[in-house]
């Protein structure tokens, strides 16, 4: 085994952690990943780069939640249908007022439990917000009502069309090119750590999409591979 080569592994963290951030980062197959790494002179078969996959990218996705900033004082929630395995799920997620999303859960219901779980575990790693913004589903404001410590929180319920609500609309769009990559998510485990790691990414390099000059971009960019270089030596 070479320097910086995870135990029973054959390629080094550099090569693993760029095929990770490939498959999340843009619209790819595994077939995309593959070619782009045969390119370079890397000869990975599916398998492995599925099982590589499985295995990092939670510790990945998990790394990177931890050094977000927490600054978010309002919520916008929003669900969006999708399927596994050929049967509905709902996928919940809430952004913040600057555009990074805080949390994403896949649910078989959209019901007011579903909408209380959903609330319930974004309380247990965010502080109390502000103000609530939810499209019209009557589950949201049943399940407020049930969590004693949103009591006070100003509930806004606001059409899904809404220039307010956009914000949470527009992070639906690259999850659906994903989802059309994949040709639909097939097991609900994997697709709830393709979807917690492809957020985190999305987080990351969130600054590199705005309309700043280029060196801004450019610099963004640059502190985005460094952080995901950190986070990758740190796994290994």
């Amino acid at each position: 085994m070479t320097e910086g080569t995870p135990y029973r592994h054959r390629f080094p963290m550099t090569i693993i952690q760029h095929a990770v951030w490939l498959y999340h980062r843009f619209p790819l197959s595994y077939r995309d990943v593959q070619e782009l790494l045969h390119q370079r002179g890397t000869l990975v078969s599916h398998e492995t780069l599925r099982e590589w996959y499985i295995k990092f990218g939670p510790l990945f996705a998990a790394d990177l939640r931890h050094r977000e900033p927490r600054w978010g004082s309002r919520w916008y929630l929003d669900e969006m249908c999708t399927t596994v395995d050929g049967v509905r799920h709902w996928l919940w997620r809430a952004v913040d007022e600057y555009g990074f999303v805080l949390d994403i859960l896949l649910q078989r219901h959209r019901d007011t439990e579903a909408a209380k779980t959903f609330l319930t575990r974004l309380l247990g790693e965010y502080d109390v917000p502000e103000v609530i913004h939810t499209d019209q589903l009557q589950s949201y404001g049943a399940a407020i009502r049930q969590i004693p410590s949103l009591a006070d929180v100003d509930h806004q319920q606001v059409i899904s069309t809404a220039h307010c609500n956009n914000i949470v609309e527009q992070e639906h769009r690259s999850t659906r090119r994903q989802e059309r990559s994949q040709q639909s998510f097939r097991r609900h485990k994997r697709a709830q750590e393709f979807l917690s790691l492809h957020t985190r990414i999305t987080n990351l390099h969130h600054h590199s999409r705005t309309s700043v000059s280029a060196a801004v971009r450019r610099s963004n960019q640059k502190r985005a591979f460094q952080t995901w270089s950190t986070v990758a030596a740190g796994v290994a």
